[in-house]
């Protein structure tokens, strides 16, 4: 059987949605519902082979790691041993900033490779991926900060297939080491599995271990019965090699000590740990051909005494375990606040409460000014913090301990008293030497509903508060899967912070008590760095604040002769000027440095109001280097081909599609039906040529089918095409509505999409509009029409990249744009 009847259908997901985000990260398996017939004697009846799911012989995880930066390719074999087709699934759980660059499938003796281009709303929702009659199983996979690639084809009879994916990523430093996380998640008992991970660095290793495994999710202390007993070869001061290669056997016994199913085989987090010496001139800069990076770690820097004010949500959400878990994890924090620190608490719920610690009772603060607030507060005569001694903390504990849940979310009014207690601190300690760094920590479960309840709105009046001689970093943590995680990043990435999602789980009390102690020691203030004027393309040089174990990096682009870098900060006893040396990496950092500004500039983005030269620019090296990103997607283009395909008409949406799912999934073990029903297609399908990738956070593939076109026979000699009269006015009618237009059209008068090169049609064309589409310029549900014979949106296409938005293809050819639906007229 020829290979593009056994591919049918490609199903493939990608979702770069964090694990915390979604409900779990989908694949589907199609198994066969046709009545067995009997077989002769000593063969396989139909049942029996129906029964048999496709077989990973063999799976491999090689990462290298260079300067820090990891690349990991993941293969897995796959062997069909059934008289049937049968559609396997190859499933990889990446680390949360990872960035997939190669994905390569062997299917018999056809590969496809797939490439990275541009992300555009295409047209079709989804593929006929289930033929009547038959089912779909669900799978999830839930693993904490993490992103899922999901790809399901099918296998022909005793056919084997191989899936290469390769992923690329920059290992942060956090609790004084580099830490690669490897996600082993096959499905199934494997027979020869191999994890290798070689490091090579420019600087000697001070250690290279191997935690035990994790499963993922839950915190858990080392377990002896998890130890991978892995082997590390200490190749020389600088390199070293990791191998685990658990057998059959092993890998049931993981399986089972994880709680999990021994015959689901391993599905667990292989980790490694290293820390390289440092250098103590002012951290490491790298320079090869035209590119360097700076790591930089302070060596035997004083930790900076510091002011932590904690906004913390008693609002009715929290009442349960979720009051109880902030409890335990605020009465670990205290223990761990040093004397030289001092702390306030703001509670918030339907009401506003200061703390005073000293005193151990609450003052209930009441203003309505929420967008200019100090002026009110000031006249409260409201607590400030007080010194982290002994005493107070037994006091704060016991405050803590009396914390009730119940009412609403009084969201600005724990932000704007907070902020308020930093600057009222800030103006007291002015002319003293007693001046600590500003820390806050603002803790929510839900969404604002008293006061201000617009989030926009409230990131704009508290970064503007916290801009006017305050500048503390403000970290937000998400409780649960209720809270506006987006929203609060957003707050944390303005306000000069990060974010962290605590998972509601039994170990929530320790995420926060291990997020606490990675911002609860800082080592400088007011970090930048200074490089020649001959350094371009430079990442942020600008910190507030680098903490006791981690670590900044800046990367960028030189073309002198002369580099002289130096860094300028503030210590705990004030100015401090590092000038470091300049070494030879051991490997290129043009790719490391095309990494690094994508992740920064797809941060800026989040909370940049104009988002376009920034996604130019993310566009522009994502493309360049291969990294499938929120602005780009994967295309597999059918060997051979030498251009994609593209879709005959519809509209992809925007969003994930619907599922029914069970609670939980045997990933891998194709073949098996399970209760989730896949929602069915009304479309229907020929041939399959590529597969597209859209979506909202992140790429999500969808297939792309391309119809049967009606043969023409071949002509001697080239046609010569003249404009026609009607062509030009049309042409010349819309580039007058559409002043973007003329510029964006080729010479052949095509607008070229990522979708591929569109006609604009001739103005006698009619094509009636009937091929559903997510959204209009109005934010609706639409139509796919041709641009010309849509006018009520021009005022809205300001520009050719708002076009794309809203663009789609009409009869695979044409330039079309999501259309608003015509008013059904009562008869």
């Amino acid at each position: 059987m020829k290979l593009k009847f056994l591919i049918l259908p490609f199903l493939v997901i990608l979702n770069l949605r964090s694990a915390f985000s979604a409900p779990g990260d989908v694949s589907f398996i199609v198994s066969t519902t046709e009545q067995p017939k009997e077989g002769k004697e000593g063969e396989l009846t139909e049942l029996e082979d129906a029964n048999l799911v496709p077989v990973i012989y063999e799976m491999d995880v090689l990462s290298n790691v260079t300067n820090r930066y990891a690349k990991t390719v993941i293969t897995n074999r796959v062997k069909n041993p059934a008289k049937s087709a049968k559609q396997t699934t190859f499933s990889v759980v990446l680390p949360e900033k990872a960035f997939i660059s190669e994905f390569v499938m062997e299917i018999g003796w056809n590969k496809y490779k797939a490439y990275v281009r541009e992300k555009e709303e295409a047209k079709k929702i989804y593929t006929k991926a289930v033929e009547s009659g038959q089912s779909a199983a669900h799978v999830a996979i839930s693993t904490r900060d993490s992103n899922t690639f999901t790809v399901s084809v099918n296998v022909g009879a005793e056919e084997k297939a191989t899936f290469y994916l390769t992923y690329e990523e920059l290992l942060e430093r956090k609790n004084n080491q580099y830490e690669l996380v490897l996600n082993i998640r096959p499905g199934q008992v494997v027979d020869h599995l191999n994890v290798q991970v070689y490091i090579n660095e420019s600087r000697p290793l001070v250690f290279v271990k191997t935690p035990s495994l994790r499963s993922g999710n839950e915190i858990a202390k080392n377990n002896d019965k998890l130890d991978p007993a892995s082997f590390i070869e200490v190749i020389n001061s600088t390199s070293a090699l990791v191998k685990f290669q658990p057998d059959v056997v092993k890998q049931q016994e993981y399986a089972k000590e994880l709680g999990g199913i021994e015959l689901n085989g391993l599905s667990a987090q292989f980790v490694v740990q290293y820390e390289v010496e440092r250098d103590p001139q002012g951290g490491e800069v790298l320079l090869q051909d035209g590119y360097f990076v700076h790591f930089f770690v302070p060596k035997d820097a004083e930790v900076i005494p510091k002011h932590v004010y904690f906004i913390l949500d008693t609002s009715s959400s929290m009442y349960g375990n979720k009051l109880q878990q902030l409890k335990d994890a605020m009465t670990s924090i205290l223990d761990e606040i040093k004397p030289e620190d001092s702390l306030s608490i703001v509670e918030f719920n339907s009401e506003i409460y200061v703390w005073d610690i000293e005193n151990e009772k609450s003052i209930l603060a009441q203003w309505d000014n929420y967008r200019e607030p100090f002026e009110q507060l000031g006249k409260l005569n409201l607590p400030g913090p007080v010194s982290a001694t002994k005493e107070a903390v037994e006091k704060a504990k016991k405050l803590v301990d009396n914390m009730q849940a119940g009412g609403g979310t009084h969201m600005i009014g724990g932000l704007d008293a907070g902020l308020y207690l930093v600057k009222s601190e800030i103006e007291r300690t002015k002319e003293s030497n007693d001046q600590r760094h500003p820390l806050v920590i603002f803790l929510t479960d839900g969404q604002p509903n008293i006061g201000l309840h617009s989030t926009v709105e409230i990131i704009d009046v508290v970064t503007k508060l916290n801009e006017d001689n305050i500048k503390a970093p403000l970290y937000t943590l998400a409780f649960g899967d209720s809270a506006d995680e987006g929203f609060l990043r957003k707050l944390s990435l303005k306000n000069k912070a990060f974010s962290r999602q605590i998972y509601e789980a039994a170990d929530a009390a320790i995420q926060l008590q291990q997020f606490y102690r990675q911002i609860s020691s800082p080592l400088l203030s007011d970090v930048h760095f200074k490089y020649n004027d001959d350094a371009s393309e430079v990442t942020n040089t600008g910190f507030p604040i680098l903490y006791a174990g981690g670590e900044i990096v800046v990367t960028g682009r030189f073309v002198g002769n002369k580099f002289d870098p130096a860094i300028r900060a503030v210590g705990k006893r004030g100015p401090l000027i590092y000038r470091p040396q300049v070494h030879k990496p051991v490997n290129s950092l043009e790719r490391l440095w095309a990494y690094l500004t994508v992740r920064e500039t797809l941060e800026k983005m989040k909370i940049a109001k104009d988002k376009t030269e920034l996604t130019k620019k993310a566009l522009r090296l994502a493309l360049k280097y291969s990294f499938v990103t929120e602005v780009t997607s994967l295309v597999v283009v059918k060997p051979n081909s030498t251009r994609p395909i593209y879709p005959d008409d519809g509209y992809l949406r925007n969003e994930r599609p619907y599922y029914s799912s069970p609670d939980s999934g045997s990933f891998g073990r194709v073949g098996h039906p399970a209760g989730g029903q896949l929602l069915k297609s009304k479309v229907a399908y020929q041939a399959q040529d590529s597969i597209s990738v859209v979506s909202n956070r992140g790429p999500v593939f969808h297939p792309v089918q391309k119809p049967r076109r009606p043969r023409v026979r071949p002509t001697t000699h080239k046609p010569i095409q003249v404009p026609t009269p009607t062509e030009t006015s049309k042409n010349a009618t819309l580039e007058d509505s559409l002043k973007w237009l003329s510029a964006a059209l080729s010479e052949k008068k095509t607008l070229s999409v990522p979708l591929g090169e569109l006609k604009l049609g001739e103005d006698s064309l009619k094509i009636a509009a009937t091929e559903a589409c997510q959204k209009t310029p109005e934010g609706k549900e639409g139509v796919c029409s041709l641009i010309k014979d849509c006018p009520q949106v021009f005022p809205q296409l300001t520009d050719f990249e708002v076009y794309k938005t809203f663009s789609c293809v009409v009869q695979n050819e044409y330039a079309g744009v999501c259309c608003p639906k015509k008013p059904e007229v009562a008869a």
